[in-house]
């Protein structure tokens, strides 16, 4: 008898990719995170905001392993991580956070500087990048943002709020135990860091809604679809007062989604078919489907 060759459904090949493109992710935010903690922060006595920046405070004021601490600091939002989002988030999370400790136990980083502004410069985009590659992989290396959704949840408080009060009590005790200008760095670098993540995770091609009113509206739909290659969806209303004056007809609304490196150029092309068009824009998170490259969500 002839055995038939076993071939790989295509969603399998599809969910084994997507596995190892986590895997190269979170792999390679561990190394970039390690670099800002032992080639910048750790050597000159620096903290960072978040669960990173508490780890580092008791470091300095313990005198314990980072690499323990982490584990330690991070063991509670994981298992809220594990019970607000999911089983799988918790298991990436946990094993970036174990590699995060192995790896500042076992790779021998060098001290990059002692300048006290590069340190806070570059030891919170090295830190910044590491934790945003860790969010691009499906997992997080600062458990602080878990929290930050769980309260917000439960009060009238937001996402950013919540961060904002524990990195006030973590420069606040930085102040207290260490010194005003290392709170004050501090601050600095997680500055750099937080720009950083948000780099990484929206990128360079962060998405930006345009709504478009103009009686001019077919050849603007025409000059999105034909010359930008976008996708663009008309919603039907009704004008009111503009400054034109009360007028009330019908007209379509157009809105699409493109890249900030395309705004400029479909701000152009709009002034050049309708000068007197309306044109709104805002930056959006994430979009996935239709005419544009939605990023993976996990």
């Amino acid at each position: 008898m002839i055995s038939q060759p076993t071939t790989v459904p295509a969603a399998s090949q599809t969910h084994l990719l997507r596995r190892l493109k986590d895997g190269i992710f979170l792999l390679t935010g561990v190394l970039c995170a390690g670099m800002g903690l032992k080639g910048f922060l750790l050597p000159n006595n620096f903290i960072d905001g978040g669960a990173m920046g508490i780890s580092l405070l008791l470091e300095i004021t313990t005198g314990l392993e980072l690499a323990l601490l982490i584990i330690l600091v991070n063991l509670p939002f994981i298992w809220l991580g594990y019970r607000q989002i999911s089983t799988g988030f918790a298991i990436r999370t946990t094993l970036a956070i174990s590699l995060l400790a192995v790896c500042l136990v076992v790779v021998p980083y060098p001290v990059v500087t002692t300048d006290k502004l590069l340190i806070s410069v570059f030891g919170g985009f090295f830190l910044g990048a590491g934790i945003g590659l860790a969010i691009r992989g499906g997992g997080v290396l600062d458990g602080t943002e878990v929290l930050a959704v769980w309260v917000s949840r439960r009060s009238a408080l937001t996402v950013g709020d919540v961060i904002m009060v524990i990195n006030i009590l973590v420069f606040g005790a930085a102040a207290i135990l260490l010194n005003v200008e290392t709170a004050l760095y501090a601050m600095l670098t997680y500055l750099a860091a937080s720009k950083t993540v948000d780099f990484l995770i929206h990128g360079i091609e962060e998405y930006t809604a345009v709504i478009i009113v103009s009686d001019r509206h077919e050849a603007l739909r025409t000059m999105i679809t034909e010359e930008l290659g976008r996708g663009v969806t008309v919603f039907k209303g009704e004008k009111g007062y503009g400054k034109r004056g009360y007028q009330q007809h019908d007209i379509n609304i157009l809105y699409t989604v493109v890249t900030r490196l395309e705004l400029t150029r479909l701000k152009d092309n709009i002034t050049r078919i309708d000068e007197q068009a309306f044109v709104i824009n805002h930056g959006i998170d994430d979009a996935k489907g239709g005419m544009v490259k939605g990023r993976p969500l996990h």
